[in-house]
């Protein structure tokens, strides 16, 4: 039983038409789902992943209206790792990005660059065994596209990541290197490094990262892996039921939100992967606001279809 590296990062936004046109159009993610905060269904949860929206590819954002500004800090992530196949896939993302007017910054492999409300995201030219996860967009060769994720780069001091040094291991993680820790499976694997934090607090907003999921493969794992958490000081909640996979979640004693999300059911348990991310979809439970919330939430076309 292991962790096939991350499932999704779910960041916040305060803006989700700007969110949608930067990770669906600019970097040419697919929207794969367009649906509602399970637990603040006013709000958006918005989903970008490769073709088929595969776990290990997924960035979600909770859209929160004119959120205020986020700035990680002590117990947050601060960066977004994504693979890309070659040196030349960098220089291709170098020059899309300069003429959207993004700045970034090409050094030793690796491409670094901010969304429009903050929140860093690095290409990684990584030599990888993991199949690519990567998403068909008409203006971005295929060997260039973005392939899914590497890992992410966390804030915490050094006796909080000692604490968390047995959640780790609850959960299978392998230390690799001073401050990098993998979950790795049969096909794929995720990093998690953590950085000497910051003076400064950290303020939960626009562009921050709200938490991070590991990839389990189904309830049954879900189990197991809370009673190793649970055995190692942990806190899991019970099983939640969130419609393309079900999670448990704990927050680590150096400060990071972890949920365990499982593969097995997909998103297109709710309509077909041909059309995903083109109509609202809402969870069982929130179904009877559809009205209500059609006419209240933000018109959120999508980029390939208006193409």
């Amino acid at each position: 039983m292991k962790l096939e590296g991350l499932h999704h990062v779910t960041a916040i936004t305060g803006d989700a038409p700007r969110n949608v046109d930067f990770y669906a159009r600019l970097l040419g993610l697919r929207f794969v789902k367009k649906t509602v905060n399970f637990d603040q269904p006013q709000a958006y949860h918005l989903y970008y992943g490769d073709e088929r929206g595969s776990p290990g590819s997924i960035m979600t954002f909770f859209e929160f209206s004119n959120a205020r500004s986020g700035r990680a800090g002590a117990g947050m992530v601060h960066s977004v790792g994504w693979r890309v196949g070659s040196a030349d896939a960098l220089a291709f993302w170098e020059r899309r990005l300069a003429a959207e007017g993004v700045v970034a910054e090409l050094g030793d492999g690796v491409l670094r660059f901010d969304d429009p409300e903050g929140l860093t995201n690095v290409l990684i030219a990584a030599d990888a065994p993991d199949p690519p996860l990567a998403a068909a967009s008409a203006d971005i060769p295929a060997d260039h596209a973005i392939q899914g994720f590497h890992g992410v780069r966390a804030y915490a001091p050094e006796d909080a990541i000692a604490a968390t040094v047995p959640q780790l291991e609850a959960i299978g993680m392998q230390r690799d290197g001073d401050r990098r820790w993998t979950a790795g499976g049969a096909e794929r694997r995720g990093h998690l490094v953590w950085d000497p934090a910051p003076a400064e607090p950290g303020i939960e907003g626009a562009g921050s990262v709200h938490h991070i999921a590991w990839n389990a493969a189904d309830d049954a794992e879900l189990v197991a892996w809370r009673e190793r958490v649970q055995e190692a000081g942990g806190h899991p909640t019970t099983v939640r039921d969130r419609t393309y996979f079900h999670s448990i979640y704990f927050r680590v004693p150096a400060g990071v939100l972890f949920e365990l999300a499982t593969r097995d059911i997909g998103f297109h348990a709710d309509e077909p992967v041909e059309h995903l991310g083109e109509a609202l979809k809402l969870p069982p439970q929130h179904e009877h606001l559809r009205e209500t919330l059609e006419r209240t939430l933000t018109p959120l076309p999508n980029p390939r279809v208006a193409a």
